[in-house]
């Protein structure tokens, strides 16, 4: 599934992303605040890639490959994943390469997959989890009304900081007319 945005394709990853999938995960800039083993050649990033395949195919993630409406390479990516057994909250990755930070794309990115998790999927919840040192995915995720989780934790990973965004509740508000 395309999503898109005023400046943004977000798409699905297939083979052919292979170099760009390999140049954002093996990125030292990314890779300082993320725990991962990060590919070393065009297989391991092929084996990533047919791993997101099926994992978007069995409906585990959704995955998308961002690039600029002028480019066809992928400067980073946006997924949805890791959803609660009830599919009511999921959690949030996303990853950009350097030169395009502070650029406002991952956050036209993140507008339009929250958006998407919270109309199509239905999600009441979406949480992030973010190194406490990484003060630009901290500032993303406050931008767009996460609330920091002082009180959860991310078992695998303590360094990380546990940011939530809830679906807002609809206000209906009535009027009644007399007859």
């Amino acid at each position: 599934m395309k999503l898109e945005t005023e400046r943004l394709i977000l798409k699905p990853i297939d083979e052919s992303y292979t170099e760009d999938i390999l140049k954002i995960r093996s990125d030292e800039t990314i890779n300082q605040f993320v725990h991962r083993n990060p590919p070393k050649n065009n297989y391991d990033a092929l084996q990533f890639i047919l791993t997101i395949k099926e994992n978007t195919r069995n409906q585990k993630s959704f995955y998308w490959g961002i690039s600029l409406k002028d480019q066809p390479n992928l400067i980073g990516t946006i997924c949805l994943w890791n959803f609660s057994e009830d599919r009511k909250e999921a959690e949030v990755g996303y990853e950009l390469l350097p030169e395009y930070h502070r650029k406002g794309i991952m956050s036209e990115a993140l507008a339009v997959v929250v958006d998407f998790a919270f109309k199509n999927l239905h999600l009441q919840e979406i949480v992030a989890m973010t190194h406490k040192l990484n003060e630009n995915s901290k500032g993303l995720l406050l931008k767009h009304d996460f609330v920091l989780q002082e009180d959860r934790k991310d078992e695998d990973f303590p360094e990380n900081l546990v940011f939530s965004l809830k679906k807002k509740k609809k206000n209906y508000w009535f009027s009644y007319r007399r007859g």
